[in-house]
């Protein structure tokens, strides 16, 4: 049998680590696939992006299997994150510096609750201009990363099916949330920060599920070579 891209069709569940970008996994089962099948090439691609910051479940698909990825990536997300309240970063999470700090020590469990329980349901979020949303044909981070900030980001809207508390040990803030494709948990926590009052970014980020896809299930970066 004659191996080519097409052969080679099958879909991996990856934890991605955190300072990997999306990408880099794509890069990492493409090499690998090439390589070992001697192939100058084979499509490649991943089922929503996670960034860099986060880790947790990837959906890539090779050959053929590339064809379902908008099926995948319509599907609901999961996550379990932690927030830090009291501060905020322009990227809304822990790639860029702390700034602007505020108390909140004022804060009781019950009114964290609460302004949380405020965002279930339908609502309208504005991606962060730290995102791979494009304006004019080119990425939100690019122009962001050369300060440039005066373009104006269109809302788009979102479902957040469920979103509670696992745990408080202020100032971070431990969640989970399920929520329609296109949500940005940054933002999320962005505008639970502002309803606190106080500020809020997003420290840590796992991808739990996609659909019925589930972390548990998913390869580490070092398995990959094995399951090709």
């Amino acid at each position: 049998m004659i191996l080519n891209s097409h052969n080679i069709s099958r879909m991996f569940l990856v934890n991605k680590p955190i300072d990997w970008t999306s990408f880099d996994v794509v890069k990492k089962v493409r090499g690998i696939i090439q390589k070992k099948y001697n192939l100058k090439k084979i499509k490649v691609g991943h089922a929503g992006t996670l960034d860099p910051k986060a880790s947790g479940l990837l959906i890539i698909c090779t050959g053929k299997h590339t064809k379902q990825m908008k099926l995948f990536e319509s599907l609901n997300k999961k996550y379990i994150g932690t927030m830090k309240i009291g501060c905020v970063t322009e990227s809304f999470d822990s790639e860029t510096e702390e700034c602007n700090s505020q108390p909140y020590e004022q804060l009781s469990i019950q009114e964290i609750k609460k302004v949380f329980s405020n965002f279930i349901g339908h609502q309208e979020q504005k991606p962060p201009i730290f995102s791979a949303v494009k304006v004019n044909g080119e990425r939100l981070y690019k122009k962001a990363r050369r300060g440039e900030i005066d373009f104006k980001v269109k809302s788009r809207k979102v479902t957040i099916y469920k979103l509670h508390v696992i745990e408080i040990n202020l100032p971070f803030i431990k969640f989970e949330v399920e929520c329609t494709k296109g949500t940005y948990i940054r933002s999320l926590v962005n505008d639970i920060g502002k309803q606190l009052v106080c500020g809020a970014y997003l420290y840590e980020l796992m991808r739990t599920g996609i659909g019925d896809f589930k972390l548990e299930k998913a390869i580490e970066i070092n398995e990959i070579s094995e399951c090709v």
